[in-house]
This record gives C-alpha cells, sequence and structure tokens, in this order.
C-alpha cells in the first residue's frame, strides 16, 4: 500500500481536504490513501501574523492550497515565483536541493511535498537573519 502515513499524538489536528480531524486520546496512525488528499497538520501551520519572512511566505502559499483557501492554479504561479526568487539568494547546493524539490512538486501539483521541502528552508533562513542583525 503506498500514499501518506500520518501517525498523530494524542489530540494532535490535522486538516485533510479542508476538515480538522482531531485524534482522540491515545497516539495513532492512518493511512492517507487518497493519492490528491490534500493534508496538514495544524501544529506545523504558519499562521498569517507569521508570514514575516521570504521561505515563509512561499510555505505559506502552498499551505493555502492545502487548507483549501485557494486553488492550485491560483497559487502555482506565485509559489514558483517566490521559489525562483528565493534560488537568487539561496545558492548553496543544499538550498538549491530544497528549492528543485518544491519546484518540481509544485508543477507536479503536489503541493504537501512542495511544503514539505520549503520548510526544510525555515532553519537555515533562521540562521542568516539572525546572523544579519548581529
Amino acid at each position: 500500500m503506498s500514499g501518506l502515513v500520518l501517525k498523530l499524538a494524542p489530540k494532535e489536528r490535522v486538516l485533510i481536504n479542508g476538515a480538522v480531524i482531531e485524534n482522540g486520546d491515545r497516539r495513532s496512525r492512518l493511512s492517507i490513501v487518497t493519492p490528491d488528499a490534500n493534508i496538514l497538520r495544524l501544529r506545523d501551520a504558519i499562521h498569517p501574523q507569521e508570514v514575516n519572512t521570504p521561505v515563509r511566505r512561499v510555505c505559506y502559499i502552498a499551505q493555502l492550497v492545502l487548507s483549501g483557501d485557494v486553488t492550485p492554479a491560483d497559487a502555482r504561479l506565485q509559489l514558483l515565483r517566490g521559489i525562483e526568487q528565493l534560488s537568487q539568494v539561496l545558492t548553496d547546493l543544499d538550498s538549491r536541493s530544497h528549492l528543485n524539490a518544491a519546484s518540481e512538486a509544485a508543477l507536479g501539483g503536489n503541493f504537501y511535498n512542495a511544503l514539505k521541502s520549503m520548510r526544510l528552508l525555515l532553519p537555515r533562513e533562521e540562521r542568516l537573519l539572525a546572523a544579519g542583525r548581529g
């Protein structure tokens, strides 16, 4: 069986195709077998007031598709533009790898994987911004 496996902590919430699902009192495991399901762990969600850096903005665009607030067609170009702009600044091999993976995922309509790849850049962005302030 292929697909996504979600391991949920007690009381953890996840958004699946626009519906908020809350786990019970014990850890559980869900297998998502629908290939195009939109899934977002609410603990990983970026809130609008937290969209204050370039990487967070790109993550937020992908997240809006997963939450059902924006159509994939409306978000794809914006997401790809944001990735392209970041690729002008984040030029190291590791960052390029994550940006390429996010771009390919977005082009393929897989916004979950695009978000997953972009989230890997958040710690790097945080370090770069902290170094710029210091």
